[in-house]
């Protein structure tokens, strides 16, 4: 019961999802404002700062769980705050930032004297 308590009272008025709120309201700012006055410089893509604002809530997040661990010493808690939180900025990464196709490259044709060979 005692550990409880001092988890609340270290935790203070912060919770997991306002943690998750405020990393995501800072890094979909600063995302999209970022390089907005660099000549040349296109904005962001809609998806690109909902990327970055989900990864930044989640990395947050498990930062705010990981400090809590490590203030209680609790180890196996810490490291599961951190590996959840890298498998979830991974996740989120791989969900709205999916790899390209490759470039499907077309036959060239060659000169009808040249041997294929050299």
């Amino acid at each position: 019961m005692k550990r409880a308590k001092r988890r609340g009272k270290a935790r203070g008025s912060g919770t997991l999802a306002a943690d998750f709120t405020r990393g995501m309201v800072a890094t979909g700012l600063l995302t999209a404002v970022q390089d907005r006055w660099v000549t040349g410089a296109e904005p962001p893509a809609p998806r690109t700062i909902l990327r970055h604002g989900l990864q930044g809530g989640a990395a947050l997040a498990a930062a705010s769980l990981a400090a809590d661990a490590l203030r209680n010493r609790d180890y196996a808690r810490l490291a599961l705050a951190v590996a959840a939180g890298a498998a979830g900025v991974v996740m989120i990464e791989h969900l709205l930032n999916p790899p390209d196709e490759p470039p499907q490259e077309l036959p060239q044709e060659l000169p009808k004297n040249e041997d294929p060979h050299g």
